[in-house]
């Protein structure tokens, strides 16, 4: 007889729900993700908010590349095994966004034409795209991941308006602070993820907003 797991999925908004699953299951690799894109956000917006020296900024290009870049990608690898679209394209995006934050400090940016503010900003405004498009999706996985997206919509928003024009020292460290809460909410979606599934049950509310969805397609979603 195949081994019965139990699979909880918080970016399906249904951390605390158990099903039953045959077969072979990866462990559930949302708190991974989430839990690598909110230590490297915190990192960066330290830097961001002008909370600590400038000089130190480039202790994040490890953690990018390694946790926030490589191990979020993997999670988003792995959320494509457990069939969830969410967090499979939200992973694997934001892995592929710290490793090309990378890249671009260690090999690129020196070779950047013209304004380098300029080019940084339509980088940016390309992510807040995707994320705000994330963040109408999230409104069907839970409130913690809905709260995620949109802090991390606002960071993106006002770090690119920071580069624009003649640029904006306070604007860029506005998007440090709104980064700092986008971490912590992110870290909570994970630690609340990981204790709810340990101790299997509810410690940490996380909110579902796909309560509403039918039974029959709640279940194939986690199939």
């Amino acid at each position: 007889m195949a081994a019965t797991t139990i699979q909880r999925d918080p970016t399906r908004g249904s951390t605390a729900e158990t099903a039953p699953a045959v077969g072979f299951r990866p462990a559930d690799p949302g708190p991974l993700g989430l839990g690598a894109f909110a230590m490297t956000t915190f990192v960066l917006s330290m830097f961001n908010a002008n909370l600590v020296d400038e000089k130190g900024a480039p202790v994040v290009l490890g953690l990018a590349l390694a946790y926030g870049g490589l191990v979020q990608l993997l999670a988003g690898m792995w959320e494509f095994r457990t069939g969830n679209t969410f967090g499979a394209v939200a992973f694997s995006s934001f892995g592929a966004f710290w490793i090309s934050f990378w890249a671009l400090n260690v090999f690129y940016a020196k070779d950047i034409g013209g304004n380098v503010d300029h080019a940084l900003a339509v980088y940016l405004w390309a992510w807040a795209i995707f994320t705000a498009y994330m963040t109408i999706a999230s409104l069907r996985v839970s409130g913690a991941v809905l709260l995620v997206f949109v802090l991390l919509t606002a960071t993106f928003v006002l770090l690119a308006i920071a580069k624009m024009g003649s640029g904006s020292t306070t604007v860029g460290h506005w998007g440090g602070y709104v980064g700092l809460a986008t971490a912590v909410a992110a870290w909570y979606a994970s630690f609340a993820a990981v204790i709810n599934s340990t101790f299997a049950r509810t410690v940490l509310p996380v909110v579902p907003l796909n309560v509403g969805r039918p039974a029959r397609e709640r279940a194939a979603s986690r199939a």
